[in-house]
């Protein structure tokens, strides 16, 4: 009879929730309202949330505020505004209602668990709202914590949104609800297996929690989802083992050597201990012995000594328990782990092969005039990474001036060119003509040079990094997925590169200068009989290769650092490349920037926390190349060759 009263009384607590207007249904819960708790008030929030009113959204983001009110002299609801006096009213319609004193007003203040049972009614409010910022705002806060109450207004949501992108999104959180926390196993594991091939992040956070397991000792394979069963000694530790028999009661604490000692001290009486004598207890079995005796006689705590934690472990077998209780979800969630793993170690490959790519183009665009200078001419010029910096810095002239980015590098590639081929052709005639087949003197010179071109750059532009900024469309990244992406300042300098390489073969192979070129290459004696003035191919040779190394110096700026010491970064690269690649031979230089870049990015992945260890490792790996093949990648051949 009190069970049916009971229920009776239940039931009529209810009937007030049917109530179609939000100011009813606080009315008639008013008690509960004012004395909110989570236990209680989950049937109010959610008849307010599923009720018609308008105003529904607008209340509960007040409660949640502390912005509702209870006037104590008729028991109405109220919006409440904070003043000096006490508090400006406004009734649930939105209509002003005057004001009241602080002791007119019992004002919410909703504990958290309350602020959270309504946080999750709101939300099929802003799933809906007319606003695409608030709904996108909702989907981002589900996103980062997602319970299992989002998923039925998720849901609900999905049939009246009208913006794709955001329907995209809706639907793929619902994918990731549904298999976390559907009620139904089979609809689990059809979203599981509905995302193939996805490599996403949002979809390996989801499916982590499925698989993660907890340790638990049983005497035998208990009846729950067991992920493996571990083995003491190989898979657990059986220090740690024990403990966990510790933890879950189901074993006493071990017994120190130093607790022993004290308790068989302690217990010593007429020179026995637990019926040893004192004599007898030179041994640790003998102590064990004592001890156990002592315990059965209750005089002192309960402990496990050797003999008995090793009895214990013997007694118990442990498993790795599934938190997900399904075996069917973790057995669906585990394939498509794996299934994602050989996918991301695929990825990766091609990231890296991508980050190699971009490298190799980097140092290409660096190398390529180093390779005229010093792969055609023989000339070892230390200062090359001086007109790469004076490139930059030029790029970095023309932004004074040239507000607009793209602009400004339209105009500072051909600019940079003709500053760095003016400097490289009076470089030439001052000091590298006069010091031809005099390969030390000509390194010693370019060396000196290069150290005076630094300082007079500090002096102009100072010590600090100046900006060369990226037109607006180079920002951001190429993402193909979550897990290969490359920038698109990148892409451009590897398309430059490009270019460059295409330039060059134009210049080499179809024009009359490069055809000087290569005949003063291959026997400047013979090309001087034939009308060809080998002074002037050389000069125009040495400003040729200045002049790239000056456009190079442009691109590199757009993602290094400017400053008088930018060149320095590149000098040893260009010179490896060039020497690893072949001297004189462009598709060499390709070559070898190809392997000097591939090679970086490799030990890089390996070590990815000392890049200059990698470094070394590269130079090492280099020197050894060369001792195999000192000719480099690809061998110039031909009369030039054996100079």
């Amino acid at each position: 009879m009190r069970l049916f009263i009971a229920c009776f009384l239940a039931v009529l607590s209810v009937m007030p929730l049917r109530a179609e207007t939000v100011t009813e249904i606080l009315s008639a819960n008013s008690e509960l309202v004012e004395k909110a708790s989570r236990q209680t008030i989950a049937p109010v929030i959610d008849a307010i949330a599923a009720s018609a009113d308008p105003t529904a959204a607008t209340v509960l983001a007040a409660w949640a505020e502390k912005g509702l009110g209870l006037r104590e002299s008729d028991g109405r609801f109220f919006l409440i505004s904070p003043t000096e006096e006490g508090f400006d009213l406004t009734d649930l319609t939105g209509a002003s209602a005057g004001s009241a004193a602080k002791t007119d007003i019992t004002q919410l203040k909703p504990n958290a668990g309350v602020r959270g049972l309504i946080a999750t009614a709101l939300v099929q409010f802003t799933l809906s709202d007319h606003d695409p910022a608030k709904r996108q705002a909702a989907l981002a806060s589900i996103a980062q914590d997602a319970t299992a109450e989002a998923l039925a207004p998720l849901r609900a949501s999905i049939a009246g949104e009208q913006d794709t992108v955001l329907l995209a999104r809706k639907m793929r959180l619902e994918r990731l609800l549904t298999l976390r926390f559907d009620a139904d196993s089979a609809a689990r594991v059809s979203a599981i297996e509905g995302f193939g091939a996805d490599l996403g992040l949002d979809l390996r956070g989801a499916l982590n929690p499925i698989l993660s397991t907890t340790v638990m000792a049983a005497p035998k394979s208990p009846s729950a989802n067991i992920a493996r069963e571990l083995r003491v000694g190989r898979d657990l530790e059986p220090v740690a083992a024990y403990e966990i028999l510790v933890a879950a009661g189901l074993a006493p604490a071990r017994l120190t050597l130093d607790a022993q000692r004290d308790a068989l001290k302690a217990n010593l009486t007429d020179g026995m201990v637990g019926g040893v004598a004192l004599a007898d207890l030179d041994n640790q079995a003998a102590r064990d012995r004592a001890y156990t005796v002592l315990e059965q006689e209750g005089k002192v705590p309960v402990a496990a000594t050797d003999d008995e934690a090793a009895a214990a472990l013997a007694a118990y077998k442990f498993f790795e328990i599934y938190t997900e209780a399904d075996p069917a979800v973790t057995a669906a969630a585990k394939a498509a782990i794996d299934s994602i793993g050989t996918r991301v170690g695929i990825m990766q490959t091609a990231d890296l092969a991508l980050d190699g790519l971009s490298l190799a183009s980097i140092y290409f665009l660096a190398a390529i005039g180093l390779a005229i200078t010093f792969g055609v001419m023989g000339v070892i010029n230390m200062a090359h990474g001086e007109f790469i910096t004076i490139g930059a810095y030029t790029g970095y002239v023309v932004q004074l001036y040239v507000t607009d980015y793209t602009a400004s590098i339209l105009i500072a590639l051909p600019l940079a060119f003709a500053v760095t081929f003016a400097c490289g052709v009076a470089m030439e005639r001052l000091v590298i003509r006069h010091l031809y087949k005099r390969p030390l003197e000509t390194l010693l010179a370019t060396f000196g040079i290069s150290i005076a071109l630094q300082q007079i750059l500090k002096n102009v532009f100072g010590t600090q990094a100046r900006p060369l900024t990226s037109p607006a469309w180079l920002d951001g990244a190429w993402v193909l997925n979550d897990v290969v992406s490359i920038s698109y300042i990148r892409i451009a300098i590897f398309v430059l590169a490009l270019v460059f390489l295409t330039f060059f073969l134009w210049l080499m192979k179809r024009t009359r200068l490069g055809l000087e070129v290569r005949a003063v290459t291959q026997n400047p004696t013979m090309a001087a009989s034939m009308g060809i003035n080998p002074d002037r191919i050389n000069m125009l040779t040495f400003g040729l290769g200045s002049g790239i190394a000056g456009i190079a110096g442009v691109a590199i700026g757009l993602f290094a650092k400017v400053t008088s010491e930018l060149g320095t970064d590149y000098i040893v690269q260009s010179f490896m490349t060039v020497v690893v690649g072949g001297v004189g031979n462009i598709w060499g230089t390709l070559a070898g920037a190809t392997m000097i870049g591939g090679l970086q990015k490799v030990i890089e992945f390996f070590n990815p926390s000392n890049t200059l260890a990698a470094q070394t490792y590269m130079i090492l790996f280099i020197i050894l190349f060369i001792q195999f093949r000192p000719r480099g990648i690809i061998a110039l051949r031909g009369r030039a060759a054996g100079d």
